[in-house]
């Protein structure tokens, strides 16, 4: 087992001291010996919950933008950015709080029991990639900001003597974004198309379609003849856009928890027309989370790449009050993860967790603390799969032997 504080130990212990006038000593440093670093490892570097700095469940941080020689199977990355949104903003405090609510995982006390594994000290190297830098003030230009950082984390590898312990799954690095709001989806799904080649298929638990036209938004000054137009770009537009762009697999992508008004009937229309499949949150009490978790696998192929999708207003505002576009009735946390849980053999090659706004959240900061366990059951999801993947492969070549 490697843990992440041991692969920084290591590091440390192999890297010598080098000091601004180049092999000398500067200022009294001394090389350590490696019983000396580990030593001062086992004295100095575990933090209590409500210590250390605010990374994701403790994880390392590593700036992955601007350092790509720095390698890891599965990155958490903020998306600090709610200038498309159509009701509340403040989700570009989202990442800030879903870390801090993130406090007590740790990998000493990470332990998954449904998965019966660790995922922040099993063979994945699981890292904060810290936030990718979004202006607030020109959606355009955040939307290209976005795009060429997912672009950008799209090439990254996984560790090379990780690839053969995982099989193929993780041969390329896995993105897990904490958003920000729901618009982050579409630069996701751009590098993902660009990355594999292919649409993907996209499993969205949401109250709501997000595959709105953007003439379900009427205003004078809108050109819907211009596919340039810069406020078709929003969080309830951002599938629709994915789709006419060609991104999403048509037929194979699922929507699930909805509950949402609509404008009209041709709403329903438009969504099935971009190849979604629906659930509905009232479907949960007449088919249960087993139905759910059936309904969305007869519809994903299992091999087939996913991109995973949860709007935090998927869970009742009375559970998750702080998001920016609240709907009642929604499913509560305990179905929302049993349901990520029965779906775990699902192809996952990137995530979000989006529209967590901490402003309008109760002082318990419910809401972030649901979104923090919910990332935490997406990375025990993909490290499952690694080890599932070497499984299957360790069985295929004992089938060729013989």
């Amino acid at each position: 087992m490697r843990t992440a504080a041991a692969a920084s130990l290591l590091l440390a212990a192999t890297t010598p001291l080098i000091s601004a006038h180049g092999d000398h000593h500067h200022h009294g440093q001394r090389d350590f010996t490696p019983a000396e670093l580990k030593e001062l490892q086992d004295k100095w570097g575990t933090d209590f919950g409500f210590g250390g700095i605010s990374t994701f469940a403790h994880l390392p941080h590593h700036k992955c933008l601007t350092n790509p020689q720095t390698p890891f199977d599965i990155g958490i990355i903020g998306a600090p950015f709610d200038t498309a949104v159509s009701y509340r903003p403040g989700a570009r405090f989202g990442p800030r709080a879903i870390r801090a609510a993130s406090a007590r995982q740790t990998a000493l006390r990470g332990y998954n029991p449904r998965a019966s594994l660790n995922p922040y000290t099993s063979w994945a190297n699981v890292v904060d990639c810290g936030d990718i830098p979004i202006t607030p003030f020109d959606n355009g230009l955040a939307l290209r900001q976005m795009s060429e950082g997912y672009n950008e984390l799209a090439t990254r590898v996984a560790i090379p003597e990780n690839v053969d312990s995982a099989a193929t799954y993780l041969q390329t690095a896995k993105i897990v974004t904490l958003g920000g709001d729901h618009s982050i989806a579409l630069p996701a799904l751009r590098a993902l198309n660009k990355k594999y080649g292919k649409p993907v298929a996209v499993v969205h638990f949401d109250a709501h379609l997000d595959t709105w036209h953007p003439s379900k938004y009427p205003s004078y000054w809108l050109d819907l003849d211009d596919p340039s137009t810069q406020s078709f770009f929003t969080h309830g537009n951002m599938f629709w856009m994915a789709a006419t762009e060609g991104l999403i697999a048509n037929g194979s992508s699922i929507h699930a928890g909805l509950r949402t008004r609509l404008s009209d009937e041709d709403d329903y229309t438009n969504d099935s027309e971009q190849g979604f499949v629906r659930i509905s949150a009232d479907d949960i009490d007449d088919i249960g989370t087993k139905g759910v978790i059936s309904k969305i696998l007869s519809t994903v192929p299992a091999d087939y790449p996913v991109y995973l999708s949860i709007d935090i207003d998927v869970i009742d505002p009375g559970l998750a009050p702080g998001t920016g576009t609240p709907e009642p009735g929604g499913w509560t946390t305990r179905e929302l993860i049993r349901i990520l849980r029965g779906i775990e053999g699902l192809n996952v090659v990137g995530a979000d967790v989006v529209e967590v706004s901490p402003a309008y959240d109760s002082q318990a900061e419910t809401t972030a603390l649901a979104a923090a366990q919910v990332v935490y059951e997406i990375v025990t999801s993909m490290v499952r799969r690694g080890l599932m993947e070497l499984a299957r492969t360790k069985q295929e070549v004992v089938k060729d032997e013989l």
